[in-house]
Formats: C-alpha cells, sequence, structure tokens
C-alpha cells in the first residue's frame, strides 16, 4: 500500500497566531485514520489546507506521492478526488438529491441537462450506500443523516479516493451512525482512503485503523487503534492523564452555614414544591433528564423566570419585592447558562468586553470606564484560567467552544457574587477544558464562594457533588448526601421517577 496523504512541515498562520507548527505525517491508501485533538488543535486547519480552502501555507501537500497545490475545494474534488463532509452538510434544500449530488456536473444531452442519465448514475450509488430515499426526492425531507449520505453520495459521484469526515455523528440518531459506519466499511473495502474527525473516542475504537493525535497546532503522535487504550489517547491529546470522569482532587470546604434556601418554589410550569439549601463552600449537584425542570429552577433563582409560589432566602433574608437578574447579581449570585451561544455573552464584543460585562463598577476610574482596567482584568483571568488564544481583543465569537466557556466564567469571577449556578457547564467542552473547569470549580468553593452544578452528565454529576439532588419532571425525588454511597442505577432509577423516598 502506498501512501494516500503526505503532509510534509506544514506551517499556517494567521494575524498574530501560529497555528499549525511543522505537521508532518502520512495517512495510507484504504485506511480509516483518526484525526484527534481539543478544540483548537488545528484539526480543521490542517483539513481546509487538504481541501484547497486555504491555499497560502508553508510545506507541502502529497497526494499518491505527488506534490500538490490545489486552487480551491472544486480544484480538490476534480483534480484531486478528495471530498470533504461536513458537520454542518452543504445542500440545497429547494433541489432533488441527484441535483444536489451532481450540482455544477450534470450530465448532459446537447445544453441539456440528463435528468434519466443523472437519475440512473445517482440511483446506483444512493443502493451501493443502502439509503432509503431516491434520486428524485427532494432534499428538504431528508433527515441529518439523510444529509450527510448525500455528501458521501457526492463524494462517490466524483469517484473521489480520499474523503474527509469532519464530526459526521454530532448530529445522528443511533441508527444513522450504524448506518454509516456500515458505509464507512464498505469504502474502505473498495480502497477509499478516509480521515475521521470525532470527539467521541468509543467510535475511534469501533472504525478507526490509526489515530493521529494534534495538540496546539503540533504533531504528537500516530498510534495504532488496536493496540492502544481510551486513557492514552486521552493522555496524547490532553498532555497528562485526566481521567475521563470528574473527580475532586481537594477535600471538601463545605460548612454548615446556609446561603440559599428555597421553599415550595413553583413556576406552575415546569416545577412544583421545590425545597433545598446550599451551604458556604458546598458543590451542590442537581441531576435529571433532559426537561426535568433544573434550568428552569435555576432561572427563577436568578430571577430571570418568575415564580408564582414559594420563598426564597439569600444568606437568610427573604428576597421579595420585583426579583430579576440585576438584584439578584448585586445580591451576590450569578448563573453560567446552558446555552452560552445566546445567553452567555454578546456577540459583537472582545473578550475584555465580556469579561467585564457584569462588573462595570469595578473597572471605573473618576466616573469613568478605563479601558486599560478591563484589560488588565482580562489579561489576569487568561493566564489564570488557561485561555487560548491569549487575545483579550479577540470577539469571544471566534474562540473554541471550551474557551468561550472559561471567558464567560472569567466574566463571573470578576464580580463579587458568592453563589454561582452551572448550568451544563462543560456541554459541547473537550476533555482538556473540562478538567480546567471541574480545577475552577474546586478552587472557587476554597475561596469561599458556593456552587450549584446542572449536570446530565452522570459522571460529571458524581464526581464532583458533595451532595447530589436527583429530579424527575419538575420535582426532587432524592438527595444523596454521602458521595461514597453514590450509585449510577439508583440515580438514574430516581432520574427516570422511580422509587420517590
Amino acid at each position: 500500500m502506498g501512501k494516500a496523504v503526505e503532509f510534509v512541515k506544514i506551517n499556517k498562520y494567521f494575524p498574530g497566531v501560529h497555528v499549525l507548527k511543522d505537521i508532518s505525517f502520512s495517512v495510507e491508501e484504504g485506511e480509516v485514520h483518526a484525526l484527534l485533538g481539543e478544540n483548537g488543535a488545528g484539526k480543521s486547519t490542517l483539513l481546509n489546507i487538504l481541501h484547497g480552502v486555504y491555499t497560502k501555507y508553508e510545506g507541502e501537500v502529497k497526494l499518491h506521492g505527488q506534490k500538490v497545490n490545489f486552487k480551491n475545494p472544486n480544484d480538490a474534488i476534480l483534480n484531486g478526488k478528495i471530498s470533504k463532509v461536513h458537520q454542518e452538510t452543504m445542500v440545497v434544500e429547494e433541489l432533488t438529491v441527484g441535483q444536489n449530488v451532481t450540482l455544477g456536473y450534470e450530465p448532459k444531452k446537447g445544453v441539456f441537462v440528463d435528468f434519466g442519465k443523472m437519475n440512473r448514475e445517482v440511483d446506483a450509488i444512493l443502493q451501493e450506500l443502502n439509503c432509503n430515499f431516491k434520486s428524485s426526492d427532494l432534499v428538504s425531507t431528508l433527515t441529518a443523516g439523510g444529509k450527510q449520505m448525500l455528501a458521501i453520495a457526492k463524494a462517490l459521484y466524483h469517484h473521489s479516493t480520499i474523503i474527509s469526515l469532519d464530526e459526521p455523528t454530532a448530529s445522528l440518531t443511533l441508527k444513522e451512525t450504524e448506518a454509516l459506519f456500515e458505509v464507512v466499511k464498505k469504502l474502505k473495502k473498495n480502497g477509499v482512503t478516509i480521515l475521521y474527525v470525532s470527539h467521541r473516542l468509543e467510535e475511534i475504537f469501533q472504525i478507526c485503523d490509526r489515530a493521529t493525535i494534534m495538540r496546539d497546532g503540533e504533531y504528537i503522535q500516530t498510534l495504532n487503534v488496536k493496540e492502544t487504550t481510551r486513557e492514552e489517547l486521552i493522555h496524547a491529546m490532553v498532555g497528562r492523564s485526566v481521567s475521563a470522569v470528574a473527580s475532586r482532587l481537594k477535600p471538601s470546604p463545605k460548612t454548615d452555614e446556609v446561603v440559599l434556601k428555597v421553599e415550595n418554589l413553583t413556576d406552575g410550569h415546569h416545577f412544583r414544591d421545590v425545597n433545598f439549601e446550599l451551604h458556604k463552600g458546598e458543590i451542590l449537584g442537581f441531576f435529571g433528564l433532559v426537561g426535568a425542570g433544573r434550568t428552569e429552577i435555576m432561572r427563577t433563582i436568578i430571577g430571570a423566570d418568575r415564580k408564582i409560589g414559594g420563598k426564597i432566602f439569600l444568606k437568610g433574608k427573604e428576597v421579595t419585592g420585583n426579583w430579576n437578574t440585576t438584584k439578584a447579581l448585586k445580591a451576590g449570585i450569578g448563573l453560567l447558562p446552558e446555552d452560552r451561544k445566546t445567553q452567555g455573552f454578546m456577540k459583537q464584543f472582545t473578550n475584555y468586553d465580556n469579561i467585564a460585562i457584569s462588573s462595570l463598577e469595578k473597572n471605573l476610574t473618576a466616573g469613568f470606564l478605563d479601558q486599560g482596567k478591563k484589560l488588565k482584568n482580562a489579561e489576569y483571568f487568561f493566564e489564570e484560567l488557561d485561555v487560548h488564544p491569549r487575545k483579550p481583543d479577540y470577539l469571544t465569537v471566534n474562540m473554541s467552544g471550551g474557551n468561550q466557556q472559561k471567558v464567560i466564567l472569567a466574566r463571573w469571577m470578576s464580580t463579587d457574587v458568592d453563589v454561582i449556578i452551572f448550568d451544563e457547564p462543560t456541554k459541547g467542552v473537550d476533555v482538556a477544558a473540562k478538567a480546567e473547569i471541574y480545577r475552577l470549580m474546586e478552587e472557587l468553593v476554597e475561596e469561599g464562594k458556593s456552587l450549584i452544578v446542572v449536570s446530565s452528565e452522570l459522571p460529571e454529576a458524581m464526581g464532583l457533588s458533595d451532595r447530589l439532588l436527583v429530579m424527575s419532571e419538575g420535582r426532587i425525588t432524592a438527595e444523596l448526601t454521602v458521595r461514597e454511597e453514590y450509585n449510577s442505577d439508583t440515580i438514574l432509577d430516581y432520574a427516570i421517577g422511580g422509587n420517590e423516598e
């Protein structure tokens, strides 16, 4: 077998950032080769160079031993026989499957498109891929999995010998994922080379032959998947051993002092009669399945949603009057929302503006906003939280998911809140950023803050919490107080609404 793809000393710069540093490795013909690394490791940039999206870079790309320089992605498809299947598949909804597959290269009869030939050719490919739709179907009728298959059909229509799949299962159901894996195995059998990018390690073990790991824009190593373990892969990606599960590294600083107490809280819709208290220095976990009402409770506590019954006490004083988020912030309570893209930060703001947004009075000098203070504060947290790239003046929206989450964290750490509510703090965040966020939580409680962590990831909820409250359909079904006795089966049972205590 020869080498299908060879990267030789690839360097790529974006203004002020060295994104790829001397990357060299090769991919064998007919193998499924995983490309692994955290968000921001440089995987997508490398693929974009391979596919002709970025044309300016240092180093060489060789296909089947020949040096190539594609002018654009089209050039790569036609002359390099190399195609890309994205997580966000690019399709024209109003056209048929066949028109999408052949777009720009339709078979012609004279000057007209030969629809008969087009549908025959595309149907043959769809059959080969075991698709349950036809060339003449409208794309708007397809599921996410169907659109993914369409993108693969397009690659086969152009006789691509190299196909890259970027997080292909992110929006697929289990059944669609299985169908995709069958197709990948079939393509491999036919000698097609596949580059596979995914965060889901179990998929790598199911389907890949070798895995190349990247970290901070550098090549780390290439491993044979059959001869490696999950721990080894994570270690290579992160540069240190992170037990994939959250665990506490320090003894809990929890005291008996109650900082927040909720009595019979009800919003009339999502939850009812909720009672609990939060202690100083405690990490209180809220576990439940999606739709259990956890987010709604948290939004009510911080005044984003209205309660219709019950009481909230902060440091022993009942919250009265027209409670809202501004008052909550003044009273010392903040929320890191689950949906950080829409609620966590301002899209048009830079990192240092987003960090300062909740603590403006701290950044005043003689009554005026002091940009220098804002910048200094941001720089401090960038160092403290290990944010990449280290650019306080970067737009937050352009950062990777894990780094956006750190910017929002810095925003709350800049304020004087005593109670911080984390709603799904590590959703869509890679292993290393998770470890960072967990470490931070421990630091926060050590400084005397109290945390509520809402999580749908059971290992996370069990690993972090001093106490764990389980919710099902708007009510608290269990309170577990002894960490050593947490048991995942029991907890899931409570979450499904099994035995109530």
